[in-house]
């Protein structure tokens, strides 16, 4: 009889692996859910700036590399201006963005800022990370 008994079914429930599912779950999550809400990583300068509430805008993306970006699509600073043509709509009403890493020069910035307005943006808005403005000394980032 003792050998019936020591064969009968385990009905508790193993709870080890399912934790382990739902840890992996998690850091699959953890590590991609900062990935997806900025396409692209540039550092903005600091400075103190008002929040923006427009319906329509248009984003561009100046990275420290100089590479360019119309919303997530690739451009590059000779074919920009043909690029800007084709994602602009020509609304006027239309907020463009632009979002220039703090390393890049000045006259790349202005290319860029030049080449909206020779296309019709005319509400024309920097990004700035307001977040972490403190007042530097004069000729300091």
């Amino acid at each position: 009889m003792r050998r019936r008994e020591s064969l009968r079914a385990n009905a508790e429930l193993n709870l080890v692996n399912i934790i382990d599912v739902i840890f992996a779950i998690l850091v699959v999550f953890m590590i991609t859910a900062p990935l997806a809400t900025q396409g692209v990583r540039v550092d903005l300068p600091r400075a103190p700036s008002p929040g923006v509430d427009e319906q329509k805008t248009l984003e561009i993306t100046v990275t420290r590399q100089r590479e360019v970006f119309i919303g997530k699509a690739v451009s590059s600073l000779r074919g920009f201006e043909q690029d800007f043509r084709a994602a602009f709509d020509g609304d006027p009403e239309t907020a463009i963005l632009v979002r220039a890493d703090r390393g890049v020069p000045y006259g790349v910035v202005m290319e860029v800022v030049a080449a909206v307005n020779r296309q019709g943006g005319r509400k024309l808005g920097f990004l700035t990370d307001p977040e972490s403005a403190a007042p530097s000394a004069p000729g300091r980032p």
